[in-house]
């Protein structure tokens, strides 16, 4: 078997996209406005669970210069090089979320923006159960995601081949709810990507809290 073939999907993609990917979504005001949202309802040197860091912007370095402790894990050994070169106040670590050991109450906070598309929806449902076990009671999850309903769909994103499985909005409104959060707000929008290859598309956040106990 190819070395290609035995890696996680989403790390031979995203490796192949590397800066690419975070110059074409760079300008994600959206994105922007969670964090800020996030950073208004957290505590001095909370500790942060960065899902699909990426290259590390503009999650984990704006919690970081905030002062928060930010661990980032990414499938993708490119991402996670470029992340810790760029964000050096913040810890990266090459790791499938789907395995990574958690500590039940662990992280003040939890964000996955986008990377839970190329997991089938069980594995997005356990995904974000274990979120939401991860962070302790009174803590904040965000979630993104493109909320098309397709299950196990080909195609193509800025250039690389590609295979989504997503929920539409209610949906994955629900499935937040089924792991025990709390929807306090919900932002919907529309965003194009700045890359040649990509298509205009809905994003959806969730701004969710795991109830205090």
């Amino acid at each position: 078997m190819a070395e290609e073939e035995r890696r996680v999907p989403a790390a031979v993609v995203f490796d192949a996209l590397g800066l690419d990917y975070e110059k074409a979504f760079a300008s994600s005001e959206a994105h922007r406005a969670s964090l800020r949202w996030l950073l208004e309802r957290l505590a001095p040197g909370s500790r942060v669970l960065d899902v699909g860091c990426g290259t590390g912007r503009p999650t984990a370095e704006t919690l970081a210069d905030a002062g928060h402790r930010v661990l980032g894990v990414d499938v993708s050994p490119v991402m996670v090089e470029l992340a810790a070169r760029q964000v050096p106040g913040a810890e990266f670590r090459r790791a499938d979320i789907r395995e990574l050991p958690l500590e039940e109450g662990s992280f003040d906070a939890a964000c996955a923006y986008f990377s839970l598309l190329q997991m089938d929806r069980a594995e997005q449902e356990a995904v974000v159960g274990r979120l939401a076990r991860a962070v302790r009671p009174g803590g904040f999850v965000v979630l993104a995601t493109v909320p098309f309903d397709i299950e196990n769909a080909e195609g193509l994103f800025m250039g690389q081949p590609v295979r989504v499985t997503s929920f539409g909005t209610d949906a994955f409104r629900s499935l937040a709810g089924r792991a025990g959060l709390t929807v306090l707000a919900e932002e919907r929008t529309e965003f194009a990507p700045a890359h040649p290859d990509a298509a205009p598309e809905p994003h959806v956040f969730l701004y969710c809290r795991r109830p205090a106990e």
